[in-house]
C-alpha cells in the first residue's frame, strides 16, 4: 500500500482579518506622514504603546462591553493576569500618563498611529484588525483644547486634498446628552444601551431607532438586537432631539429648550456655548465645524465634548443609492480615564482617525498621495562576470540619494525589462560588456520608452530606435539618471 502524500496547508486569512499589498501599504504611510506633519506643527509629539496590555487597564468601554467576550482579544498571561490586544490607542495613553504623570507634565500632547484589535461581527469594510491615528492633550480642562483638536482634525482632512464643503467635524456633548435621559425619565441602567442606539442612526435611520430604542430589532443579516424598553413618549422626545438643527447657533437654542433645567445639560450646553466662541475667534465657521445632536459616540470613556468628522460628498452605497460618504474620525473628552489609575481627575481630550476608512474616502475622491517605497531605479544584471561593476554602480547610485534596486533573479534582459514594467520602475541601467569595454553605460527612461514604443508599429524599427534610451559615459551615470527622474519629480 504507497503511502499517502501529506496533506498540504491551505493558505487563508482567519475571518475578519486581510492582507494589504505593498502598493496599499506604501500610499497609506504617505497619507499617514502628511496627517502627522500636522500634528507636530501644533506641538503634538509622537508615542508608541504595546498591542498587549491587561485586561484590567483596558477597561470595559467598548460599545458592546456587556456581551460575554466584552469585544476584546484576550487571554491568560504568564503571570496569570490576563491581558487582551487594545482595541484603541486611548485606554493604553491613560496607563502611559499615569506610569509617568510625575516625569510627563501637563499639558501633555502626543500622537500615535498603531494597530487595534476588536472581535467584533466582521463584515464589508469591517475588519477586526485596523489601524488608528490619534491626538491626545492630557491635563487640559479648558475647551480651548476640545477647540483645537478639532481644528487639527479639520486641517489634516484638508491636508490630505480634502475640499471645505465636502467634510464636516460634528461636535456635540455627552453632559448634553445625559442632561436629555433625565428629562425624558431614562434609568441609569438603560442609558448605556439607549445612548448606543442613538449611535446608530446613521446606520438604521430614525424608524430603526425608534426599534432598537423600544421592543428591539432584527438587523439585515438575521440577528435579533435588543431594545431599550422605553415608551413612545419618551422615544419621541429622543428622536426630537436628534433632529435639531446643526448649525452651531440653532443647535444651542433647540437643545436648551430640551435639557435645561439638568445639572448635566446646562454643564454641558455651557461646554457648548464657550466651545462655539472659541471657533468663532479662530475664524472657524460652521462650514467646518458644526453642532450635531446626532453625535453620540459609542465608547463609554467620553464625559465632555465629542466629534465625529463625516465625508458629505456622495458614494454609491447599498442597492445602487447615493449616499454621504459617512465618518472617518472620531473622539471626545475623557476626564476620568487616567483618573481610575490616580484616584485624581485628569482631564483629557482627543480624536482618533480610521486610517483604513479615510483611505478609502481619498481614493473615491481620486485624492491619494503619490506613491512613496517604489525604488525609481533598476539597475540590470545581464553578463554575470560584470556581477561586480553591477553592484558598484548600484551603491554610487545610492551614495547620490536616490532609491535604486539591483536585479538579483536570474535570466536574461528581455526578463528584467519585463520585471522593470511590472514593478513601475522610471529608470533602467543596462550595461554588458560592449558598453562596459567602451567605459559606457546604457540609461532607459522607462516611462518615455513605453509611450514612443507605442508609436513604433515595427519590432525592427523599435529595437534600432531604443525608445527612451540613451548611452552615456560610465562617470556620466549618477548625472544622467538623475536626469531622467528630474523630468517626473513634479508628478511624484
Amino acid at each position: 500500500m504507497k503511502d499517502k502524500k501529506p496533506r498540504r496547508t491551505v493558505p487563508r486569512v482567519p475571518r475578519g482579518f486581510r492582507d494589504l499589498p505593498p502598493e496599499v501599504v506604501a500610499t497609506r504611510r504617505r497619507m499617514i506622514d502628511t496627517v502627522c506633519r500636522v500634528y507636530e506643527r501644533y506641538g503634538f509629539t509622537p508615542l508608541e504603546t504595546p498591542a498587549v496590555e491587561y485586561l484590567d487597564c483596558l477597561g470595559k468601554f467598548l460599545p458592546e462591553a456587556d456581551q460575554p467576550d466584552g469585544g476584546v482579544f484576550a487571554w491568560r498571561y504568564d503571570d496569570d493576569d490576563w491581558v487582551a490586544l487594545r482595541y484603541d490607542l486611548t485606554a493604553p495613553l491613560s496607563r502611559y500618563v499615569a506610569e509617568n504623570f510625575q516625569e510627563l507634565g501637563t499639558p501633555f500632547r502626543r500622537y500615535q498611529v498603531g494597530q487595534v484589535w476588536r472581535q467584533e461581527k466582521p463584515g464589508p469594510g469591517r475588519f477586526r484588525e485596523f489601524t488608528q491615528l490619534d491626538i491626545d492633550v492630557v491635563g487640559a480642562g479648558s475647551m480651548l483644547a476640545d477647540a483645537e483638536v478639532a481644528c487639527v482634525i479639520a486641517e489634516a482632512i484638508e491636508a490630505l486634498g480634502v475640499p471645505r464643503g465636502s467634510y464636516e467635524v460634528r461636535m456635540n456633548d455627552r453632559k448634553v446628552l445625559n442632561g436629555l435621559l433625565e428629562k425624558v425619565g431614562c434609568t441609569p441602567e438603560r442609558a448605556v444601551r439607549v445612548l448606543r442606539s442613538l449611535d446608530k442612526i446613521d446606520r438604521v435611520g430614525p424608524e430603526g431607532v425608534r426599534d432598537l430604542l423600544g421592543p428591539g430589532r432584527v438587523d439585515p443579516s438575521g440577528d435579533a438586537m435588543e431594545g431599550a424598553g422605553l415608551e413612545p413618549a419618551q422615544i419621541d422626545r429622543l428622536l426630537a432631539f436628534l433632529g435639531a438643527p446643526d448649525d452651531r447657533q440653532g443647535y444651542l437654542r433647540a437643545i436648551g429648550e430640551l435639557v435645561s433645567g439638568t445639572k448635566d445639560g446646562d454643564a454641558g450646553l455651557a461646554e457648548m456655548t464657550e466651545l462655539d466662541q472659541i471657533l468663532t475667534e479662530r475664524g472657524v465657521g460652521d462650514d467646518r465645524v458644526r453642532f450635531s445632536a446626532a453625535i453620540v459616540r459609542g465608547l463609554a470613556y467620553y464625559t465632555g465634548p465629542v466629534l465625529e468628522v463625516v465625508l458629505t460628498f456622495p458614494v454609491e452605497g447599498e442597492g445602487g443609492k447615493t449616499q454621504p460618504f459617512g465618518s472617518v474620525a472620531g473622539g471626545g473628552r475623557y476626564d476620568g480615564l487616567v483618573g481610575r489609575f490616580l484616584g485624581q481627575q485628569v482631564p483629557s481630550t482627543g480624536a482618533s482617525i480610521g486610517v483604513d476608512r479615510l483611505l478609502a474616502a481619498l481614493q473615491a475622491l481620486k485624492k491619494l498621495p503619490a506613491r512613496p517605497g517604489r525604488c525609481p531605479v533598476l539597475v540590470t544584471t545581464i553578463e554575470a562576470p560584470h556581477r561586480a561593476e553591477y553592484q558598484k554602480m548600484a551603491a554610487e547610485l545610492r551614495a547620490a540619494g536616490l532609491d535604486v534596486e539591483l536585479y538579483v533573479g536570474s535570466g536574461g534582459v528581455a526578463k528584467q525589462f519585463k520585471y522593470a514594467d511590472r514593478r513601475g520602475f522610471t529608470v533602467a541601467v543596462v550595461a554588458g560588456g560592449d558598453e562596459l569595454g567602451k567605459g559606457e553605460v546604457a540609461v532607459k527612461d522607462l516611462r518615455q520608452g513605453v509611450e514612443q514604443s507605442q508609436a513604433i508599429g515595427d519590432r525592427a524599427e523599435w529595437l534600432k530606435t531604443l525608445p527612451g534610451q540613451v548611452t552615456v559615459p560610465r562617470e556620466r551615470l549618477v548625472a544622467t539618471v538623475k536626469e531622467f527622474l528630474a523630468r517626473y519629480a513634479d508628478a511624484s
